[in-house]
């Protein structure tokens, strides 16, 4: 099957976050015979496929996630020009589009090649099973570097921001809106602290030669009983982003320093940033391999796992970055070639002599 057959493949099988058995159960029959030694492992619905050992060389960790967003879409997966649009055609079926097509071509010789196809990436932190299929497998901790296949446009992009998600809870007292001195607004106990978060301009987090901006901002907001109710409760969700220089302990205190004590503050999601390691061998092998560019990755990723781990790892895939969650979402067909050429070349300059 070409590039394109098996992307339009990928996306006719549904895979919806939470619902990925299906694909994980086709892509697992698909390369049943491709895999190395004991076979494929499967954890939940998600499987390691080692594809080559014993060569001497590098060990390389390919890894996607399977789940998509919930997106609308105005017909089913299919191919225009040089587009196809479907649900996760960039974010990131086109990444695994690679893998499959890695694992049914020749490899490179002189490298072990692993695949990692996972679920639940798109939903929370600890929800992600990619963390216990680390902690499960520990071949995949010895890796010698890991590339996410994110969508970059074949770009690399070098480490990865943090993330925190913060529930900010204020507290006052009912009463009929008209007598409201008889309550305590809980909406307007907020006003100095959305003052302060809407003055707050971004910082820089420079690491090797790279920018990441670190930034807070509310995302979510409830609030209220009913319209002639004063509120007792008003609710925000604070999103902070930092760069690789910013560890959790600090972007947590960040946030409660933001705050000043005016409000609750619960802590429910933190994702850890990781490092560029822009000058790293491996790193710098792929970089010279026909990478359209070098950048920053602002948001969060999987990456930062291995990061945690020791593990190398980076982001390098052929998906639009821009059409990720998008409506009628689609992929540029032509780059899928382009990111091949890219992953081929580049496991051969690395590989054992």
């Amino acid at each position: 099957m070409s590039l394109a057959e098996d992307l339009l493949w990928l996306c006719t099988i549904p895979s919806l976050i939470g619902e990925e058995r299906a694909l994980c159960d086709a892509v697992q029959a698909r390369l049943a015979g491709r895999a190395q030694g004991a076979g494929i492992r499967r954890y939940g619905d998600s499987i390691v496929v080692p594809l080559s050992r014993g060569s001497g060389g590098p060990h390389v960790v390919l890894g996607g996630h399977l789940d998509v967003v919930r997106t609308e879409h105005d017909g089913p997966p299919r191919i225009e020009g040089e587009r196809l649009y479907a649900p996760g055609a960039a974010d990131m079926k086109s990444g695994l589009c690679l893998m499959l097509a890695l694992a049914q071509r020749p490899l490179p010789p002189g490298v072990d090649v692993t695949l990692v196809f996972y679920a639940r990436e798109e939903g929370p932190y600890a929800e992600n099973e990619l963390g216990p299929v680390l902690a499960a497998d520990p071949e995949l901790t010895g890796a010698s570097i890991a590339v996410m296949l994110e969508p970059s446009d074949n770009k690399l992009q070098l480490g990865c921001g943090g993330s925190l998600h913060a529930n900010v809870r204020f507290r006052g007292r009912t009463a009929h809106s008209a007598r409201p001195w008889q309550g305590d607004n809980a909406i307007h106990q907020s006003a100095a602290l959305l003052q302060r978060l809407s003055a707050l301009q971004p910082t820089t987090d420079e690491r090797d030669g790279l920018t990441w901006k670190n930034v807070i901002s509310a995302t979510m907001a409830s609030g209220g009983r009913a319209r002639n109710i004063i509120p007792d409760v008003f609710e925000l969700n604070l999103n902070h982003r930092f760069g690789p220089s910013t560890s959790v302990q600090q972007a947590e205190q960040n946030v409660l320093s933001l705050v000043q004590g005016e409000a609750e503050v619960e802590l429910v999601d933190i994702s850890p940033s990781a490092p560029p390691l822009r000058h790293h061998p491996l790193v710098a092998a792929l970089a010279d391999s026909g990478a359209l560019a070098v950048e920053p990755k602002q948001a969060w990723t999987d990456v930062a796992r291995f990061a945690a781990l020791g593990v190398p790892a980076v982001n390098f895939g052929p998906g639009v970055q821009a059409q990720a969650h998008q409506r009628n979402e689609w992929t540029l067909l032509p780059q899928l070639e382009v990111g091949y050429a890219v992953l081929h070349t580049w496991l051969t300059r690395i590989g054992a002599p």
